[in-house]
């Protein structure tokens, strides 16, 4: 079953979402994580200037890195732009990547990004250990969520009259 989307704690400034994940997978454990990043590459992440809507996390050496995480180039950096789509390293403790790499090699896991905030001036990300769904479970997840919306409206308008 998937966990409830919490949003960020209260301290948390949020700057991007992923919610294609939601659909696409079923979300076994989340975890929170920091970015190894640039300065323009904070600057632009500050401003708005990314998208997780391809990203996904990998181990390599060692290491976890996030591909696809698309952040714009600063604008007002004069000296040195940065390559979009460059890997940026998350920071996990050696424990903690031993643990995924264990259950990443179970069939069909992946690690993705659900989103990016800001803690106490750090730009963290939320990563989620998933299991891929089928198209069978994103018609029951719908149905699910129609039958959950239809409900609040319905107690809705009775509370209202």
């Amino acid at each position: 079953m998937p966990a409830p989307s919490a949003p960020p704690p209260s301290s948390a400034h949020l700057l991007a979402t992923n919610r294609k994940a939601q659909h696409d997978y079923h979300i076994l454990e989340k975890m929170e994580a920091g970015l190894a990043l640039r300065g323009g590459e904070v600057k632009s992440i500050r401003a708005g200037e990314v998208s997780l809507g391809e990203s996904y996390a990998k181990v390599e050496h060692g290491q976890v890195f996030l591909h696809g995480l698309h952040v714009q180039p600063y604008a007002c950096a004069q000296h040195v732009a940065h390559d979009p789509l460059r890997p940026k390293q998350v920071l996990l403790h050696r424990r903690e990547i031993r643990r995924l790499v264990s259950q990443m090699t179970q069939q069909g896991r992946t690690l993705v990004p659900l989103r990016l905030y800001l803690k106490r001036g750090l730009v963290k990300a939320e990563l989620a250990l998933c299991a891929g769904k089928h198209a069978g479970d994103k018609r029951e997840a719908r149905k699910r969520k129609t039958a959950e919306r239809e409900a609040r409206r319905a107690i809705a308008d009775r509370t209202r009259r």
